[in-house]
Order: structure tokens, then sequence, then C-alpha cells
């Protein structure tokens, strides 16, 4: 069974794995260097040295090479200092070029012999006379890379409608798909400004409880069934899951109507252990860089296709998600 350890490159960002044979001993938090499709980087341990069976991986492992040294992270440090200004060169060339596109991110290679601009764009952009600019002021490779709209907003951070920072921004590692679905199954409104984020797309905190409302909801009486109550049968005509009640329309006399709010058994959920995922490997396609997001028929509110990225690794923050929750059946409540 091959001996793995997970790393990451960038606080928040998705996790690779190595081989981590004759380096049984690394411990979370460590900085080591590792060999990837762009030559040797420098990561962060997340994941502590662990065996895999060879069905999780696909590929070739690629090794971990050494632990960091205190000149490795001051050579770093140095890299990621010049980024702000080959960014600002970056925008300053691509305005004197006319070209409509929108510089998000630049990063050097470790060692400085390359570099990446990541930048957003409406439609495809002819960058060759850019880099070749860059190249002659940078004085190293340049290499361009377009994202989208939920990357730029990864890279450029920024705060949420709840008033924290944005997930995406400070520990969601890779975006899941998000539809307007799950906006109707917890009964939020289908206004554009009340599910977008920052990035302009449906928030990713609509997937966070999406499971909890899904099989609550099975749970309790649908709309539009007859359902006994104290006053008399009437028709369901709105759930309130974090409630755990109905309220329901009796027929009074002479043609009136009530509605009656009835409380509900809590929902049952089973809980187990959660599945592993499988090991990614660090490949040549995937690199170290945050690829395009794929397009995908996904709903949005005005009824227009929503690109998003496949489902991949998550992790569970339960203090996002209480609050999340909290807030959102306040709101509920007070409307």
């Amino acid at each position: 069974m091959p001996l793995v350890v997970g790393v990451a490159f960038k606080p928040g960002t998705k996790i690779y794995h190595f081989d981590a044979t004759g380096f049984e001993d690394l411990q979370r938090g460590e900085r080591v260097i590792v060999e990837t499709s762009r030559g040797r980087t420098m990561g962060q341990i997340v994941l502590t040295p662990h065996n895999v069976t060879n069905a999780e991986v696909s590929g070739t492992l690629k090794p971990v090479v050494r632990r960091a040294t205190a000149w490795d992270m001051v050579q770093a440090d140095q890299m990621m200092h010049k980024e702000a200004d080959a960014l600002a060169t970056c925008k300053d060339r691509a305005a004197a070029l006319g070209m409509d596109m929108k510089a998000v991110k630049a990063e050097y290679s470790f060692d400085g012999s390359s570099i990446v601009v990541y930048f957003t764009a409406d439609q495809r952009v002819d960058f060759r006379h850019l880099v070749h600019d860059l190249a002659q002021t940078l004085q190293t490779r340049v290499e361009m890379r377009q994202v989208g709209v939920r990357d730029a907003a990864k890279f450029i951070g920024g705060y949420g409608r709840c008033g924290r920072d944005l997930c995406c921004a400070s520990w969601l590692r890779e975006f899941a798909p998000v539809s307007i679905k799950m906006a109707k199954q917890q009964d939020l409104p289908l206004n554009t400004s009340e599910v977008s984020g920052g990035c302009g797309r449906l928030l990713c905190c609509l997937g966070y409880e999406n499971d909890f409302y899904t099989e609550a909801r099975k749970q309790m009486p649908r709309l539009n069934s007859m359902l006994d109550t104290p006053q008399g049968p009437g028709k369901v005509k709105q759930v309130h899951v974090l409630a755990n009640s109905v309220t329901v329309q009796v027929e009074g006399p002479a043609d009136t109507r009530i509605m009656v709010d009835v409380p509900v058994p809590e929902p049952v959920f089973a809980v187990g252990p959660a599945e592993r995922g499988n090991t990614r490997v660090a490949s040549d396609e995937e690199s170290t860089a945050p690829r395009m997001e794929e397009d995908e028929d996904l709903e949005s509110p005005e009824g227009k296709p929503v690109p998003a990225k496949n489902p991949a690794l998550s992790e569970a923050r339960p203090a996002a998600l209480g609050h999340s929750r909290r807030s959102r059946g306040r709101k509920r409540h007070q409307s």
C-alpha cells in the first residue's frame, strides 16, 4: 500500500498527495519541497503520512524531495512580495494594449523562473502580445491562465453577507455545484441579490444544509396534502423545517378559512462515519493551480445556466454551519 502525504500550496487551497517514502515522521504544519509539473515547489503538510490502497491512486505519485529550510522560506517570501508589483505591471500593460480582461493574481514559481498570471474575461483573449511585453519587463517566463469568477473571488477575498470572510477565500478548498433548487428547498427568496455571493454566482453556503432540508422534508407532510388538526381536517399550505411545524388551511363555517400552525415530530437522522474521499495525485494536468470552471447546467434565479465546478473534496466547518442555519432561521421567522 502506497504511503502518501497531503500537501497544500496555499492556505485554503486544494490538497494534493505525494509519495511520503522516507518521510514517515512528517507532521501537520511542516513545510516541504515537492516535485510538481512546474518544478519544485514548497507546500505545507495538511494530511500526515498514511497508507492508501492502490485503487485510490491514479497515475504516478510524485515524491516529497526534502523538508524546507530557512533559506527556502526566505526565498518563497521574496517571491511572494514581488507578486504585487508583477500584477500591477500586468494590469498596466493590459490597459495599454486595450485588452478586455481583468488580471486578478500573479504567482511566481518557487525559484522565480516563471510566473503565472490569472485573469478573468467574458470571452477568449489573445494575450500573445501581453505575454511578450511581460516577459521582457519581468525577465522571466510568463504564463496566462483564464479562470472563472468563483476562482477570482477566491483570489481576491472579501466579506459575505453573513459578515465573515468569504468561505472560498478562507477555508473552502474546492467548489461544489450549487443550484437554485437548493434555495427552493430551504424556502429562501428566489431573488438574485438574496441568493448570490460576491462573485455574482449562487451562494456556496446553499449546499451546506441542503442534505438536512432534503431529509427533513421527506419526514414531514407534503404541500397540499390533507392533515387532521384540532380544528378539523385541512390542507397543508406551508412547511416550516426549522420550526418543525406546518401551516394548515382549515375550512370553517360559512365558507370561512383559518390558518392553523400544527407541530410535527422532529425529523430523525441516521448519523454514521464520514466516508473518506479518494486520494488525488498532483498530476501534470492538475499542477498547483486552479482549473477553469466547467460548464454545468445548473439553474440560476434568471433561468440561465450557472457555470460551476464538479463536486470534490469539502471540509466541514461546524461553526459556519450553525451560524448559517441560525441566521437564515431568524430571517424567515421575522418575515
